[in-house]
């Protein structure tokens, strides 16, 4: 099943880079933002609704809320901004722009690190958590979705439990630090959706992580919409 899961994503983002090849080969984030809502994103945001629900995963989050267009261009502006601005303040996370949104993953070597079986946001962890809030506030409007994974060593039951605790952390840190809890949806899968392989040490490494998708508000969105009808 988590095999499976995975080729099926990658088939998705088969299908956008098919759709939109031609298109997005020499575009920069924000024309690549236009065109994927256009086109591509549309019809792969309804596929990973069917199959994964609408916002259950990261990258559902941000592509089933593909706006495109003209105002999926304004938002891929906005986005792009806020990408650099984590990447700058947070030099160890990897921050992709996907579409409209951003996909912040943390691992053990990059940002936000737990301690074997622990979920204490502590050190390292802390400061870049507090440069995270610093950048959310300068974008106010975005939401988040927090989600925590897990490595595939232990049973599922206590790595259901441990992806609990370390997306949770994330976000009271988060909400300590006045971020609004009504931005925040926090999910956890335990080590249901690995990204790397869990037989090796360097795969269960990246697997023990925390991701963030970052995609417009509501308010966001109808800003959007009334730049691209002037």
């Amino acid at each position: 099943m988590k095999l499976t899961q995975n080729r099926f994503f990658a088939l998705l983002f088969a299908v956008a880079t098919l759709v939109g090849c031609d298109a997005t080969r020499n575009a920069n984030n924000k024309q690549k933002g236009t065109v994927i809502g256009a086109t591509g994103g549309a019809v792969i945001g309804g596929v990973v609704g069917n199959n994964v629900g609408d916002g259950n995963t990261a990258l559902g989050a941000i592509i089933g809320g593909v706006v495109g267009g003209a105002a999926g261009a304004y938002i891929g502006n906005r986005m792009d901004k806020q990408a650099q601005r984590i990447e700058e303040e947070i030099p160890g996370a990897e921050v992709e722009r996907v579409g409209e949104g951003i996909n912040v993953t943390f691992d053990e070597t990059s940002g936000v690190y737990f301690a074997t079986d622990k979920y204490a946001v502590e050190g390292q962890s802390r400061e870049a958590l507090m440069s995270l809030a610093n950048i959310f506030k300068e974008y106010p409007n975005t939401d988040i979705l927090v989600e925590g994974h897990t490595d595939s060593t232990g049973s599922d039951a206590y790595n259901l439990t441990l992806s609990k605790n370390r997306a949770q952390a994330v976000t009271n840190f988060l909400v300590n630090q006045g971020i609004s809890p009504g931005r925040i949806d926090t999910k956890w899968y335990g080590e249901a959706q690995p990204k790397y392989d869990n037989t090796t040490v360097e795969g269960r490494s990246k697997n023990r992580r925390v991701e963030l998708a970052i995609v417009a508000n509501e308010e966001l969105k109808k800003e959007a919409e009334r730049q691209a009808g002037n």
